[in-house]
């Protein structure tokens, strides 16, 4: 009886143990799984919290700036332009310059004669501006280089008008008076030139009759049936306006070309200070480009182009409007400005050297960037 129950508590005792070892088993097995889903689960970046690594973390911003990266300061920068075809090409930037659109901060000034504006250029309190070709190289000579050239900005504005329909060449001016503004200046140089490439002498198979205002040439071709005159634009545009008797009977730029491919009328450039150029020579070349978009702005859209021209008190639009397509409005840089630049300033050297600054400019006065 004894070794019965005994032998029953041995079962009871061993059946126990089998459960409690496999209870073991199991908790241990559930352990070793969960370490094995540890470390087979890809680990939050570093640094990064439980939270940050669900699916629910809102994506980093890469559109935002880098606060490392410093901001390029913009530029004060001075620019004056002549009231004139010189000016018409700058409006675009002018306008987007009030609006701080542009690459550096513009400060424009609008002049309506050179004396105002050339003291401040050699000095350097503007550091750009709009001027006639031949006073950049006097500016340049008598400043000993302080003035550099940067662009041609304007060609050939002059034109021969007349009341008559006798005008179909340079030849057949030849025993005529024309009327013009311009003595001592580059109108006078320009159309002795165009006479002597036709072959005529301007003091003697001609008259020219100057007079000090475009209005008083404008009064001339009121009062008569057959006046021939040469005028620079927007003032022809002007008189044809207002006396529907005036025609455009020569474009004095094409027909010099006709004469010499050589060369060509350059009436205005742009001109860098030269302490200015060497010191921002990145600055300059960002307002090229911009001028460069001006430029093909007015000449693709001349009215929006006539309405800020107005908007800046150049001239009114209605006249901007009609006289922009003849102002030849251009941006020319580097070896073709220097070409066409140097040609035209050899012209004016032959005829008066004064009208350069006493010499032709050296290399230097061009403006490589």
């Amino acid at each position: 009886m004894k070794t019965k129950q005994i032998r029953r508590s041995l079962l009871v005792l061993f059946f126990c143990g089998f459960l409690a070892a496999a209870s073991l088993l199991t908790a241990t097995s559930l352990l070793a799984a969960c370490g094995k889903k540890e470390q087979n689960a890809t680990p939050p970046p570093q640094g990064a919290s439980s939270a940050e690594s669900d699916d629910t973390t809102e994506p980093v911003d890469s559109a935002k700036p880098d606060d490392s990266t410093d901001s390029v300061e913009k530029l004060d920068i001075a620019i004056a332009a002549l009231k004139g075809p010189t000016a018409i090409g700058m409006v675009q930037v002018m306008d987007q310059a009030e609006a701080d659109s542009t690459a550096n901060h513009y400060q424009f000034t609008l002049a309506g004669t050179a004396d105002e504006i050339t003291p401040k250029l050699v000095s350097g309190e503007l550091a750009m501006a709009a001027v006639p070709c031949n006073l950049a190289s006097v500016l340049y000579n008598n400043s000993e280089g302080k003035v550099r050239l940067a662009a041609i900005n304007t060609l050939g504005v002059l034109y021969i008008v007349e009341t008559g329909e006798t005008i179909q060449s340079v030849e057949d001016l030849k025993g005529k008076t024309i009327y013009s503004t311009g003595k001592g200046t580059t109108p006078e140089y320009t159309l002795n030139q165009l006479l002597s490439l036709a072959g005529l002498d301007p003091a003697k198979d001609v008259t020219i009759e100057y007079k000090s205002e475009a209005t008083e040439v404008a009064a001339v071709l009121s009062e008569a049936e057959d006046a021939i005159a040469m005028l620079p634009q927007p003032y022809a545009t002007t008189v044809m306006m207002n006396n529907d008797k005036v025609r455009i009977a020569l474009d004095v730029t094409k027909e010099w070309e006709a004469r010499n491919e050589d060369s060509t009328v350059v009436t205005g450039v742009l001109v860098v200070n030269t302490a200015f150029a060497e010191e921002h020579p990145e600055a300059v070349e960002a307002f090229l480009e911009e001028y460069q978009a001006s430029v093909d702005f007015v000449n693709a859209n001349v009215e929006e182009a006539a309405a800020l021209v107005e908007k800046f008190n150049i001239f009114k639009a209605a006249v901007a409007a009609k006289a922009i397509p003849y102002c030849n409005i251009t941006l020319i840089t580097g070896e073709d400005m220097k070409q066409k630049a140097s040609a035209y300033l050899e012209v004016l050297f032959g005829q008066n050297p004064k009208s350069v600054g006493g010499k032709l400019p050296e290399e230097e006065f061009y403006f490589h960037h």
